[in-house]
């Protein structure tokens, strides 16, 4: 057998790529049935699939636990392997397309206070550069827009964490940082001291104070706890609220202090002072996040383009 019959018999050999897509997604769905509603397949079909995958590898990768089945150790591991084949499947199909003007959509998703300063001057730029290539803009926390992407509702990310709360992606997501912001205590105008920095242990002064606290993502929350736990104490959240210019006039009416990050803070405010927390208070860092495989697409390089060079 020549050289390109040897190859042509490999590539027979290997697992077939949609069928290892659809045991990646049962491995995140975490059913069948989940797992037929997502791609539009029908159950028993899915079922047959993975039938089948499991004679193209040789090993079993299901079994069966009560009504429903659950990977084994070969299958969890096959999973692994999956998500990097296809993640470098789609990286070489978006190569083949990469030398042509960018034409296409790319659905975005994008916390509140990164669009201004960082979502519009990027679709600006985009738009002067690349006109074919058409923006859709939505706003969600990281949470959603995290499991946004795994679904493949949206095609790129916009999301933050703090260093003292990172976030963990799933493996079929990649991170590229692009913004680093320091964090302020929000105190009212009138508090002693509150146009000097602050050390975090001297948080301990607002031990009886009511924090305020994000009503939607759970990370917010976890900084004030950490930070606090640092300073000796457990914070009391008095206000739970997701507008930061309602955090803002909170503080400014003597309600409660507040943990914000540089681009949460009203400075033209004359109730409230921002004080600077020292750096073991951590800081907010802002990532572009994208399916592994999915950077080298025309539009969505593009975009990233606009975004990344500017911070």
């Amino acid at each position: 057998m020549d050289d390109v019959g040897v190859a042509v018999e490999a590539m027979r050999q290997l697992p077939d790529l949609g069928r290892l897509r659809l045991l990646v997604e049962l491995h995140r769905l975490g059913t069948m049935a989940a797992v037929a509603e997502g791609t539009g397949y029908g159950t028993s079909a899915v079922s047959k699939h993975l039938a089948v995958l499991e004679q193209e590898v040789g090993v079993p990768l299901l079994t069966p636990v009560g009504r429903r089945v659950r990977l084994t150790p070969a299958g969890e591991r096959l999973v692994e392997h999956a998500v990097g084949i296809l993640a470098a499947v789609e990286e070489a199909r978006a190569e083949l397309h990469g030398e042509a003007e960018p034409v296409g959509r790319v659905r975005l998703a994008t916390f509140f206070t990164a669009v201004e300063p960082v979502v519009l001057p990027a679709l600006s730029r985009l738009r002067r550069r690349h006109p074919r290539v058409e923006v859709e803009v939505n706003e969600h926390e990281p949470e959603h827009t995290v499991e946004l992407l795994r679904s493949g509702g949206i095609d790129l990310g916009v999301v933050y964490d703090y260093s003292r709360v990172p976030r963990t992606l799933p493996p079929e997501l990649s991170a590229r940082q692009f913004e680093e912001q320091p964090l302020y205590l929000a105190v009212p105008a009138d508090h002693p001291h509150a146009d000097r920095p602050i050390a975090v242990s001297g948080l301990a002064d607002f031990a009886t104070t009511g924090w305020i606290a994000n009503s939607r993502g759970t990370d917010d929350d976890e900084l004030v706890q950490r930070v606090c736990a640092f300073a000796g104490f457990a914070p009391r959240i008095a206000h739970r609220v997701d507008s930061l210019h309602l955090v803002n006039s909170l503080v400014g009416a003597g309600l409660g202090v507040a943990l914000l990050a540089e681009s949460g803070i009203e400075r033209g405010r004359r109730d409230v002072a921002f004080r600077v927390l020292d750096p073991l208070a951590g800081t907010r860092r802002s990532f572009l996040v994208a399916r592994a495989g999915q950077w080298s697409w025309p539009p969505i390089a593009a975009l990233a383009e606009m975004i990344t060079p500017a911070r």
